[in-house]
Order: C-alpha cells, then structure tokens, then sequence
C-alpha cells in the first residue's frame, strides 16, 4: 500500500471530504466509571522533584489517578513564576504540581531521610530530579529506597542522565535543546538558533519519565522486580528528534527551514491580509484539490509540480503561489476554502484563541478548578482520555507543607515524633 493510499484509506475520501462519522462524546463516555480517581487509582508516588521536569512526570502519573504526594523542603512555597491565576496562585505551580498531596520534610537531615523511608516502605514509585548523586548524599537513594522496599520503581530524571562524561553538569530545558542539535535547526532560515518557546526537552522528559514508570511498574507486577530508571532532557530531545541523530552520524547536512518542511512542498506559514494560516500538503492528489482552490487547475498535472519530488525541486514557484493566493484573503476565508477541499489548514493562534475554541473546550482542555487559595480557575486537562475510567484535574497543587501531619502519620509516625520533627525544623 503506498503512502496515497494509506491517506485516502484514513480520509474515507469523498467529493466533499467529509468524515461520514464523528464519535459523540457521551458515547465514548457511555461505561465510564465514577468511583476511580483514573486508571492509576492505587499507585503511591512520592515525588521529591523541583522546577519541571521531574514535576511534569508526577504530574501525569497524578492526573492518571495516582496518589503523588510531593515532598518539599521546610519553608518552599512552591513555584512562584509569574503570572498568577485564581487569588494568588503561580500559574506554573498550578499547572505542574495539581491533584498531588504534600509534605515538608528536609531531607538532609538523618531524621528527615528516615521519615521519608517510611513512606516509601508505603510506596510504588519515587520521582526525583536533583543532580546525579545528591539524593544518594541525603542516605534517600535508589540502594536506601530498595533497602525498605525491594520492589520500589525509582525514577531519576536529570538533564544528562546518571552515567556518561557530562553526568554530574548541572542541565536545564535550553541547554539540552542546544546540546543535541535541536536548537540549531529551529527558527528562521536565515536566523540564529533559537529555543523553543515551551519547555520542550523538560516537557519530553516528563512524558518519557512517566513512560518509563508505566513500564517498570509493569514489570514488577509480573516479576517482583523494581528497578532504577534513569531518564535525561538530552536523550529525551534526541530520541524526538525524527531520527535526526541517526542522520548526523551518517553525515547528512542538515538545515533550518523555518516554517517550511524538508521533505514536502507548499507547507508552510503564510501571511493573509488579517493574520497567519499554516498549510501542510504532501498528497499528489491534495496538489490537484489544491490548485481548484486558487483558480489555477492547469497546474494540478502540471509535470513541473505533478508530483511531490517535482514540488520540492519547485518549491519557491509552489510556495510562491500559495503566498500570492492567502495575501488578499482573510485568515477565515482561507481556511474555510482550503478545509473544505480536504487539505490539512489551520489559522495561527494564540493561545488566546485556543482558549475560547470549541474544539479545545469539548476535548476538556480547560478544566475549572478550585485551588487552595479559595479561588478558583481554568487549569489545562490532561492530554489522554481514558473512556472506562476518565481522568481529569481534581483539585489545584496543594500548599508544600498541607498533608505533613496527615501523610506521615499514615506511614506510622506518631504524634510526639512529628512535634519533636517540628520542633527541630525538620517538618512544616
């Protein structure tokens, strides 16, 4: 089967390029339970991480119905990025650290590592994402977690991974973009490198990291056997990158190409006289729907741009033609044309504009939610949905030091240990 007709196979192609069937969100809901938190109900994560990246994979394995209670220093307030939302809330702490309990514990002291092993004598899962060795320091390592609790799935997230010449180098998000390639490629053709504009490699490491728990925690249920996982912001950005490595290693030239894409053409970011669409084309046959649209149907089996490989040597006379078409007409225009031919088309948004889309909102992308403050406010819903036991965001991030008394009284600290821990500063 060719590529052509894989796509005209997913399209279920039609004059008029309909889907003939759209799946109602109350029947993809239909045997949905209401008694689970989601499909993780019963896991326990403890997670000692800071900033994001580490935060990021206890927050999916949270939003998945997990019990994540985080663990933080005596003191911390938690993220205090700006802007904030609801009363007084950092955006940032709201959106990484949400359905997730907390403690205060400081974790270099001997007692307050021994309050942290009884929880997880308790636990499934530990999620840290300090520098290679800190943890393993504070007597709260993989070997001291294994001691209490054989099985214990550890995961450690850093920005250059456990082992290896850079390992014990501090990282953060840009700095792995920068070191693996990534960030030489993004941007303008004839601009410098530049980072993204979201947390990407932290982002990737999170979804990677939580992968990672996912299939450790299967192995245990099927052997006994816990294990240490080690995830970094580089090999996350890496493995991302479309086999891009691979392309190095073999000696391939690689370029920036903006907004226009190496392998087929016309796709690219084109400006219409109030704002900007983006146009993805790759299909022969969207070529042939695509020239109706702009009036010009001689080009459609025009053997200089019949075929994608003939596009691509063509590419400025083909983008050039789309540019000069979207120039006169509004952003709302040409999508409707070009949509309605079956092509793949999207005006530019902000996320301004992502916020009050219909689509964003039946997908539950925004979520009200009350947060502790009092207030409450639009938080981003998780990415998957789970038809049997949907998932969804609780409640906001909790204070740093709101379930200490609650949490470790559970793992058996009594009531005169947690005010002898208080009263030396080693709980909040």
């Amino acid at each position: 089967m060719t590529l052509e007709d894989i796509a005209q196979f997913a399209l279920h192609e039609s004059t008029s390029c309909i889907y003939p069937w759209v799946m109602d969100k109350g029947e993809f809901y239909r045997n949905a339970r209401s008694d689970l938190s989601g499909p993780l109900a019963g896991v326990r994560v403890i997670d000692a991480t800071t900033a994001w990246a580490g935060p990021m994979a206890s927050c999916l394995l949270a939003d998945y119905g997990a019990d994540v209670i985080r663990v933080a220093m005596p003191g911390d307030q938690g993220l205090q990025w700006k802007p904030h939302i609801g009363f007084s809330r950092s955006f940032a702490e709201e959106t990484v650290n949400r359905n997730k309990r907390s403690v205060a514990i400081d974790l270099r002291t001997p007692e307050g590592a021994e309050a942290f092993l009884q929880m997880v004598g308790s636990a499934d899962v530990v999620v840290e994402n300090f520098k290679p060795g800190t943890l393993d320091s504070w007597g709260v390592g993989y070997g001291d977690c294994q001691i209490v609790k054989p099985d214990i799935v550890y995961l450690s997230v850093s920005g250059w991974g456990q082992f290896g010449p850079h390992s014990d180098r501090p990282g953060y998000d840009p700095g792995a973009l920068a070191h693996s390639g990534w960030m030489a490629l993004n941007g303008d053709k004839n601009g410098p490198p530049t980072k993204a504009p979201t947390f990407l490699a932290d982002d990737l490491s999170g979804l990677h990291g939580a992968l990672g728990v996912l299939a450790a925690l299967h192995h245990r249920d099927a052997t006994g056997e816990g294990q240490h996982v080690d995830v970094s912001l580089l090999d996350s950005i890496i493995y991302q990158s479309n086999g891009y490595l691979a392309l190095g290693a073999a000696g391939e030239s690689l370029q920036r190409w903006g907004s226009e894409v190496m392998v087929c053409a016309p796709t690219n970011c084109y400006e219409c006289d109030d704002g900007y669409v983006f146009l993805a084309l790759i299909l022969d046959s969207h070529w042939v729907r695509l020239t109706e649209v702009l009036g010009r149907p001689e080009l459609g089996h025009d053997p200089r741009y019949s075929t994608n490989e003939n596009r691509v040597e063509h590419r400025s006379a083909v983008d050039a033609l789309v540019a000069e078409w979207c120039r006169e007409r509004s952003q709302d225009e040409v999508v409707s044309a070009i949509d309605a031919a079956g092509i793949v088309i999207s005006a530019v948004n902000s996320f301004a504009d992502a916020a009050v889309d219909p689509h964003v909102l039946e997908r539950d992308l925004l979520q009200e939610t009350k947060l502790v403050d009092g207030s409450t406010a639009l938080l981003t819903g998780p990415a998957a949905k789970f038809s049997r036991t949907p998932v969804g965001v609780r409640h906001g991030a909790p204070l740093p030091n709101q379930h200490t008394d609650e949490i470790l009284e559970q793992v058996g600290v009594t009531r005169e240990q947690l005010d002898e821990l208080r009263r030396a500063g080693i709980i909040d």
